[in-house]
């Protein structure tokens, strides 16, 4: 049926005698799990940043990198607005505070690359 989609295995034995095998059609995974690996790597690495900048800085600060750090999730929990609103957020403090907040600026900026157009 028109629409209907289909995702597997496909199978088309034309004549002959003595077919054997099958053509597998599967879209690569290892890519998409690279990346993924990455991310996640990227933003655990951010989170310690953060962990570490917050020791540092403003108890409003604190307090605003303790409220970003559950948007920084990675998988099917995100919600890519949060995220972004969380990463901008923490370079904003990591910006405010001079040189000691440089890695957290590039471990977001790493971060949004990642992400690509989220």
């Amino acid at each position: 049926m028109s629409g209907d989609h289909f995702h597997g295995d496909v199978v088309n034995m034309i004549g002959g005698t003595g077919n054997e095998g099958i053509v597998h059609h599967h879209a690569p995974v290892a890519d998409g799990a690279r990346a993924t690996d990455e991310l996640t790597r990227a933003v655990q690495e951010l989170i310690t940043l953060l962990r570490e900048l917050r020791d540092g800085v403003a108890p409003m600060d604190a307090e605003s990198i303790d409220e970003a750090l559950p948007a920084l999730t990675v998988g099917p929990g995100a919600v890519p607005r949060e995220r972004h609103r969380a990463l901008m957020a923490v370079a904003g403090i990591a910006t405010t505070v001079g040189a000691v907040g440089v890695p957290v600026v590039e471990a977001v900026q790493r971060v949004l690359g990642l992400l690509g157009g989220q």
